[in-house]
């Protein structure tokens, strides 16, 4: 049966029954063989943010799956708060029903760092590596710098919570809908999915709860340095050696480390046609160190 949104457009992608709710989820690449690459999208984001990554991704013969997170896209809402434990019991749920048994690679953008933080551990048995793109690590707050802009984004989303419900998001996915440089099928449906009131507030929650899941990612500890992790970065975004530092730290600290700051990329456009094949490059590094060993 075909997948359609409230208003019963097709959409891309399954709903996965994840006890006695739903997440919507999009899979690509082969159906089996290899790894599963789990993708995990950042503020805002849904499952069209890796549309481009998980194609390059499928012509590789890299099996993917992309998700819109409880609240946001075309998913029912979780409970309640919106933290990297919540979400985790999700992402952790949604891959047991989808693939019990194939080892596994995390991949996240921006916020997403600090949600993988907390899963990873807890699928540590079947993982063989992370991919963090442009993402934020736990250890962030500790820098001024960060946790000014962290605050100010959270005092931000507590004002969005109160208005959501009177459409300014129609108004703002005009200009923000889709940074990252989606085709024009997908770009419509990120746009929709922007413009929702039960998006934006749900996605505003998530970030009100920044604090809580960097602690809870912190609890965890870092990546066990066993792990291959690559760190694909944004070159134009403008970053102290301070931040920089932070942000590859997973990567310098891992046995099998992999940095790659991309020129001329953007926070929303590495994820976009013109930068996506170094992500995937993230990718092929963790996967071809895990087949090493």
């Amino acid at each position: 049966m075909t997948l359609r949104d409230p208003q019963g457009r097709p959409l891309r992608g399954e709903r996965v029954d994840i006890g006695g709710r739903t997440l919507r989820a999009v899979r690509a690449g082969p159906s089996e063989g290899g790894p599963l690459v789990v993708l995990e999208c950042g503020a805002f984001g849904c499952a069209a943010d890796w549309f481009v990554v998980q194609t390059q991704l499928a012509e590789q013969g890299i099996r993917s799956l992309a998700y819109d997170r409880a609240g946001l896209g075309h998913s029912d809402p979780g409970p309640e708060p919106r933290d990297a434990r919540a979400i985790s019991d999700d992402l952790e749920a949604l891959v047991a029903r989808v693939d019990a048994t194939s080892r596994l690679v995390l991949g996240g953008h921006s916020m997403a760092g600090l949600f993988l933080r907390s899963l990873a551990p807890r699928v540590r048995h079947r993982l063989d590596g992370l991919v963090l793109v442009d993402a934020v690590t736990p250890e962030a707050v500790d820098n001024p710098a960060a946790a000014r802009m962290i605050g100010g984004f959270r005092q931000a989303m507590f004002g969005l919570d109160r208005v959501a419900d009177l459409g300014v998001m129609r108004v703002w996915s005009l200009v923000a809908g889709d940074r990252i440089g989606l085709p024009a099928e997908v770009s419509l449906e990120k746009r929709r999915i922007y413009a929702s009131a039960s998006h934006a507030r749900t996605a505003a929650r998530e970030v009100q709860q920044w604090l809580a899941s960097a602690e809870q990612g912190r609890i965890q500890g870092p990546f066990d340095p066993d792990l291959p992790v690559a760190v694909v970065t944004a070159g134009a975004v403008p970053m102290t050696p301070e931040l920089q530092a932070i942000q590859n730290a997973p990567a310098v600290n891992s046995c099998a480390g992999w940095v790659d700051r991309v020129p001329g990329a953007r926070h929303a456009s590495l994820l976009g046609p013109r930068y996506a094949d170094r992500i995937v490059r993230g990718f092929e590094h963790v996967l071809s160190v895990s087949r090493a060993g």
